[in-house]
């Protein structure tokens, strides 16, 4: 395994690592020098930025400009690859995205994290390096996030969703935990985030849902997990959401 030395030091365009971590394990936010991207290619994270939060299955990855404060927690245990860039030739790309992970990626991730920390960049190595920054730069978005509020109040209500998507507390209970009147709360809550607490609570549901049937949940479970009273509504919601049922889904 190469050594974060390795990544802060060698001029190659690409530096990666990988690391094995265990159920519960949480790195808590930090930043990097470089553009860092994160790939599990076994196990599902979240990653939260003092902005966003995200959940990563296998088939995606989160792009992570220099600077970026970041917390990473994993829900099982997490086989994580990492891909550090120099920053100085993608000043334009500053804004955090999840991106969807081709077959031909995930193999080119896993080929690159076995190079040596000197590897040839004019050689099969480079090729390689090259095509695998090709293929990220085609890789579409997945639009599987929610904005987080600055206001510690409001912040303190999506951390209690986050953290148990399936809470039944109401609007008028939320409110209360913010400390704030319902009216206030609702505005508030829309301006900091751009969407009312129902459609961003939604999000959340559909992410922990995500992260729940890549890690091999089962449909009944998953509905009761993250707050729907039966599977055919919590079915309804997701074909709402993706066009498919989770069932398609996960074939897919």
């Amino acid at each position: 395994m190469k050594h974060s030395v390795d990544v802060l030091t060698n001029d190659r365009p690409v530096m990666a690592l990988q690391d094995e971590y265990p159920a519960g394990f949480i790195d808590p936010m930090h930043s990097h020098d470089h553009i860092q991207i994160l790939y599990a290619s076994a196990g599902v994270m979240s990653v939260r930025t003092p902005e966003t939060s995200f959940v990563i299955p296998p088939q995606r990855a989160v792009w992570l400009p220099a600077g970026t404060r970041h917390e990473v927690a994993c829900r099982g245990p997490v086989s994580l690859r990492t891909l550090y860039l120099p920053c100085e030739d993608r000043e334009h790309e500053k804004e955090c995205r999840v991106f969807e992970v081709s077959n031909l990626v995930k193999s080119l991730i896993l080929e690159v994290v076995d190079f040596p920390a000197l590897y040839d960049i004019n050689g099969r190595e480079g090729r390689i390096i090259t095509l695998l920054l090709d293929e990220i730069g085609r890789m579409p978005n997945a639009p599987y996030q929610v904005s987080m509020p600055s206001n510690p109040r409001l912040l303190r209500v999506c951390n209690a969703i986050i953290a148990d998507p399936s809470d039944p507390r109401d609007i008028d209970e939320w409110a209360a935990l913010a400390a704030m009147g319902r009216r206030t709360f609702t505005r508030s809550f829309k301006q900091e985030t751009g969407m009312g607490l129902a459609v961003w609570r939604q999000q959340v549901r559909l992410m922990e849902a995500l992260s729940l049937l890549a890690a091999g949940a089962s449909i009944t479970q998953v509905t009761y997990d993250v707050g729907y009273d039966s599977p055919s509504g919590f079915a309804a919601m997701f074909r709402r959401a993706f066009g498919v049922p989770p069932s398609q889904y996960l074939k897919h």
